[in-house]
C-alpha cells in the first residue's frame, strides 16, 4: 500500500510537470505565433480592434517594405559577416584555452575558472564608454572589426568555461596513447581532441552566434552608419518620428529569428549533448 501511495504521488508530480510544460510552450509559442502572422497583415488589419487570429489577406508587402525600403538585406548582412567572424574566433581560443585548462596542464587552473566565471557574468554597459573611446582612438567605429573584438572579447569566458568543462570529461588515456604512438601536442590537439569535442564546439558555436547576431548596445553605440548596422538596431530604427511601421517590424523580427532557429534546429542534439557532458564532468 505504501509503495501505490509513493508511486500516485510521483504520477501526481509528473502529470503537474507536464502540465507546466505545456503551458510554458504555450505562453513562448503564442507570442511567436503573433509576430509571423502579424506579418502577413496590412497595417490597418494590424492596429484593429478586436484583432483577427489570421490575416484577411496574406501580403507580402511589409517583407518588401523591410528589405528594401529599410535596407533590411544590408543589416543582415553584416550580422552574418559579425556573427560568423566572432564565432569562428571565439572557437578556436576556447578550443585551446579549454584543452589548457583541463588535466592540471597549467598552473592556477582554479584560480582562472573563477576569474572566467566572473567575466562571463560582467554587464557590458559597465564598460561601454571606455570600449566607445578607446575604438574611437583606433579608427574602429563604424566598421566590422569594431564589433567583432568587442563580441570575442565578452563571449570568450563563457566558451572557455564550457569548453574547459568538456574536455575535462575526455579520459586522459587518450591523449597518454597518443603521446605513445609519438604524436605532438597540436598533433594530439587536431587529430584526437577536435573530433571528441564536437559536440562541445556546436554547444559554444550556437551560443556565439544568436548572442554576437541578436546583440543591441554595443551595435548601436559602435556603428552609427547605415552601411555597418547589424540587424537589431536596423529594425530599431525602423521607427520614425511620425510613424512606427508595424508591419515591418514584424517582418525584419520575423527574418531575423528565422537563421537562429534553423541553427537551433539543426545542432539541438549536439547542444544538449555538449551542455549536458560539461555540467556532469566538468
Amino acid at each position: 500500500m505504501a509503495r501505490t501511495r509513493i508511486r500516485r504521488g510521483w504520477r501526481r508530480w509528473i502529470n503537474v510537470v507536464n502540465v507546466g510544460g505545456v503551458v510554458i510552450a504555450l505562453v513562448t509559442a503564442l507570442p511567436l505565433y503573433w509576430l509571423v502572422v502579424s506579418s502577413f497583415k496590412t497595417n490597418a488589419e494590424i492596429a484593429a480592434s478586436p484583432p483577427t487570429v489570421l490575416p484577411q489577406e496574406w501580403s507580402f508587402d511589409n517583407y518588401v517594405t523591410a528589405f528594401v525600403s529599410n535596407e533590411l538585406a544590408v543589416y543582415m548582412v553584416n550580422s552574418v559577416v559579425v556573427a560568423v567572424a566572432t564565432t569562428v574566433i571565439v572557437l578556436g581560443l576556447a578550443l585551446f584555452a579549454g584543452y589548457a585548462l583541463t588535466g592540471g596542464k597549467l598552473r592556477g587552473s582554479t584560480a582562472i575558472m573563477t576569474v572566467l566565471l566572473m567575466l562571463s557574468v560582467f554587464p557590458a554597459i559597465a564598460v561601454l564608454t571606455p570600449i566607445y573611446l578607446i575604438e574611437r582612438q583606433l579608427g574602429l567605429l563604424n566598421s566590422h572589426p569594431g564589433l567583432i573584438l568587442p563580441y570575442v572579447a565578452f563571449n570568450l569566458p563563457f566558451a572557455i568555461w564550457i569548453m574547459r568543462n568538456y574536455l575535462a570529461g575526455i579520459p586522459t588515456t587518450i591523449e597518454e596513447a597518443s603521446e605513445i604512438d609519438g604524436a605532438s601536442p597540436l598533433r594530439t590537439m587536431f587529430s584526437v581532441i577536435l573530433p571528441m569535442s564536437k559536440p562541445g564546439l556546436f554547444t559554444v558555436g550556437v551560443f556565439t552566434f544568436t548572442a554576437s547576431w541578436s546583440e543591441f548596445l554595443l551595435a548601436l553605440t559602435i556603428n552609427s552608419e547605415t552601411s555597418f548596422r547589424t540587424i537589431p538596431v536596423g529594425i530599431a530604427l525602423f521607427s520614425t518620428e511620425f510613424s512606427v511601421p508595424f508591419g515591418a517590424i514584424f517582418a525584419g523580427s520575423v527574418s531575423a529569428t528565422v537563421p537562429i532557429v534553423v541553427l537551433v534546429l539543426i545542432f539541438k542534439r549536439s547542444i544538449v549533448s555538449g551542455l549536458t557532458s560539461g555540467a556532469v564532468k566538468g
